[in-house]
């Protein structure tokens, strides 16, 4: 009898996790390094599968409670901060676009412009004295964190950030650390109240 019921209690545990696992697929919350015995690049921490990313072209995860967005873009990743440097939009959201040359994602509330590669926000300016000032892209310099990202033998690591450099993204990374896109749908819940 005692038998029947660890297996019964098994399956429901079986149960309750292929259901959290099919709710969230792209979703990971990795707080320490461990990858069950798999060897990791020194000082990076498993985030993913490269089938599964370059499947889904995203995947938002945890490392140490701060949400970053992994991309995968044209054959390369890109690993970077998910909330965005204005004011913590949603990048795993928005889209990726071409802008003079570089891969941008553009976050989906206020269409901001942020490059994969370097974390540059950019705009579209004129110079006033220019004879015909025509608009051309301008950097605002680097606003958004980026993570060091490496493959090795299938697996997708990210480096955890160095925190003795400040980018204008670090505001939101702690904002949302502990709720992270949790936080966001009960702040979107909130307003739809209102």
């Amino acid at each position: 009898m005692l038998d029947l019921i660890i297996f019964g209690l098994h399956f429901f545990f079986c149960f309750l996790i292929s259901i959290a696992i099919w709710c969230r697929p792209k979703d990971v919350d990795l707080h320490s390094s461990s990858t069950g015995g798999e060897i990791e690049p020194a000082g990076f921490i498993f985030v993913g599968k490269e089938e599964d990313i370059k499947k889904s072209q995203r995947l938002t995860a945890k490392i140490n409670g701060r949400e970053i967005v992994v991309f995968y873009h044209k054959g390369k990743f890109h690993a970077l901060d998910s909330r965005c440097y204005h004011e913590g939009g949603p990048l795993c959201q928005g889209e990726i676009e071409d802008i003079d040359g570089q891969a941008c994602i553009v976050c989906p509330w206020h269409k901001f412009k942020i490059t994969l590669e370097t974390g540059e926000g950019l705009y579209e300016g004129i110079n006033p004295l220019e004879p015909s000032p025509t608009p051309k892209w301008q950097s605002k310099g680097v606003k958004q964190r980026i993570h060091k990202i490496t493959t090795d033998n299938g697996n997708v690591y990210v480096s955890p950030p160095d925190l003795s450099v400040n980018f204008d993204s670090d505001y939101f990374a702690d904002k949302y650390k502990n709720g992270g896109e949790l936080s966001m749908e009960k702040q979107s819940h909130s307003e739809d109240i209102e």
